[in-house]
């Protein structure tokens, strides 16, 4: 009131003896609180973690933010801000001693540092405590640029490619360290949280079936857990999700004969952002509720033997869980007698004949036969053309499965029924990416002005991770690149990221994806590859030519 007073006496004054009033100066809106995602290709390649999180934050009011990264986003079907730091087969140990970080931070000045860092030092089986050590001089390296950094460092999520027989254990025993060394190198200017990204993570359901690489469900995951910690450090107005979801409605329940069952089901719950499940709880014969499971879904079903009580409640992802329904109770019914229990397996279906286009792959079998009835299918799939574990890759109904993503791997089907007998397995398939259209971009991309490196980042017995780092050597802009691996001891690439290749053997020609082709004079980005090999490693020969 006292402010708008005196503008309205300046302005008077100036009507009347044509004096001009004081300029009012402009409060200016605070600058944006600058994150930057830092890690491997879980982080970047294409690391869609970082646009659920994104687009959540946007959803609820923390707007005032902006990722940072020397590298390009992309790849993900959420809008968001792309920029990050996720260096596709990177290791904590090499971004360290090769002080690539302090060249990262200079150009973003991030506030606010999201480390989701290891997965590469524990596959190529790094002691734990010089990965720890590597930690502590990025901190450090984060407190020389910015000394008010806040560092958010993630227990990494769980692993299990094939052929790394120690990386389960590799991944345990750098998470049970974190915690502590967090603690004693937190400070009140520049504090660590720890985020547990590894509870609850499946590398089968998880992962895009090599164990390693989050699939959409990982990435969910992964979003859930860096949101409560980012947002409590954002602050400003915008507090942490405390609100919990409504109680579900409408709970009842469904019980069936041959096997005696209940189905539960009930109205979905809302929330303030986003429920994310239901925790489903059981008390027998008037006795304390207990947990009987969760779903994500609105049903669930589970053998019901005697009287029975049943309650839900919803769950957010900050943990903010609803009230329970009141309860529902259950009684068996007066269910016929069961016939003799089915203990006879389907038959084997037939050996799958593969259809193959430039990014998926098309099973199909004759189906399989049964004494009651064949109720589905399960695609199990292991890496390479051989060794590995066969992993539950997806079911059927039918009799075609259909899978995207490049690389070479083995199929084999089995047939399962009601009663959970399942058949043999079918022979082994290997599926190779081939009958794909020969890469040849356009315009024709150009020799000079493009540079490719090598680098191995990791080997076992028959097996390694490389990675290639392309640079714009030139001094105006390009939209793409083209780099050729020729490959002098039969080495053969299983899977990539970051990168597209329609070769099958050497020389491999890759095109770069959507979101990492442009690149200004002087950027760089990488793409890495997992490849097996036998007597001899020798490094490739690399070549690189853009588009302008």
């Amino acid at each position: 009131m006292q402010r708008r007073l005196v503008c309205a006496i300046l302005v008077t004054l100036a009507a009347l003896f044509g004096v001009a009033p004081m300029a009012t100066p402009a409060v200016s809106a605070a600058a944006p609180v600058r994150i930057m995602p830092l890690g491997d290709s879980l982080t970047g390649g294409p690391g869609c973690w970082r646009a659920l999180l994104w687009d959540r934050l946007q959803r609820t009011g923390f707007t005032n933010i902006d990722f940072v990264g020397t590298l390009p986003g992309g790849g993900c079907s959420v809008a968001h801000d792309g920029d990050n730091e996720g260096h596709g087969g990177f290791q904590a140990t090499g971004i360290a001693n090769q002080n690539q970080l302090p060249g990262w931070l200079s150009s973003t000045r991030p506030d606010i540092v999201l480390m989701h860092l290891g997965t590469n030092d524990v596959w190529n089986n790094v002691a734990t405590a010089t990965i720890i050590a590597a930690f502590t001089k990025l901190v450090d390296q984060m407190r020389a640029s910015n000394a008010n950094t806040k560092i958010i460092v993630a227990k990494i999520v769980p692993m299990t490619p094939s052929g790394c027989t120690w990386c389960p254990s590799g991944v345990t025993a750098l998470n049970d360290a974190i915690p502590g060394w967090a603690a004693g190198k937190s400070t009140t200017q520049s504090p660590i949280t720890v985020v547990d990204q590894y509870t609850g993570f499946d590398t089968v359901a998880d992962t895009t079936g090599d164990g390693v690489h989050p699939d959409d469900s990982g990435f969910q995951k992964m979003s859930d857990r860096w949101y409560p910690a980012l947002t409590a450090l954002l602050g400003g107005g915008n507090p942490a999700d405390t609100t919990a979801p409504s109680v579900p409605g409408g709970l009842r329940a469904t019980v069936s004969c041959n096997p005696v069952t209940v189905t539960l089901n009930w109205t979905a719950s809302t929330d303030n952002v986003g429920v994310t499940g239901y925790d489903v709880y059981r008390a027998s014969n008037g006795g304390t509720f207990t947990s009987a499971g969760t779903t994500t879904t609105t049903s669930f079903t589970q053998a019901l033997s005697g009287s029975v009580q049943y309650q839900v409640r919803a769950r957010d992802a900050a943990g903010n869980t609803s009230a329970f329904t009141s309860p529902v109770s259950v009684v068996p019914p007066p269910c016929p007698t069961m016939p003799p229990q089915d203990t006879q397996p389907p038959t084997t279906p037939g050996t799958p004949v593969v259809t193959i286009t430039c990014d998926s792959a098309t099973l199909n079998w004759a189906a399989s036969t049964d004494n009651v009835r064949v109720t589905g299918y399960e695609i199990w799939r292991a890496l390479g053309t051989s060794g590995g574990t066969f992993v539950l890759v997806g079911t059927s109904t039918t009799t075609s499965f259909t899978q995207t993503g490049a690389g070479t791997f083995r199929y084999q089907i089995r047939a399962r029924d009601a009663a959970g007998n399942t058949s043999p397995f079918t022979p082994p398939v290997t599926v190779l990416p081939t009958g794909c259209p020969t890469f040849s971009p356009t315009p024709t991309p150009t020799a000079g002005g493009c540079t490719a490196v090598y680098s191995l980042t990791g080997s076992w017995g028959g097996g390694f991770q490389g990675q290639v780092t392309v640079t714009n050597s030139g001094t105006t802009a390009m939209t793409g690149w083209t780099v050729t691996l020729t490959f002098p001891d039969g080495q053969r690439i299983t899977q990539t990221w970051g990168a597209r290749t329609d070769s099958t053997a050497s020389p491999y020609a890759f095109r770069n994806e959507s979101y990492n082709g442009a690149l200004a004079p002087g950027a760089s980005t990488t793409f890495g590859f997992l490849a097996n090999w036998s007597g001899t490693n020798t490094a490739p020969t690399v070549t690189c030519a853009r588009t302008p």
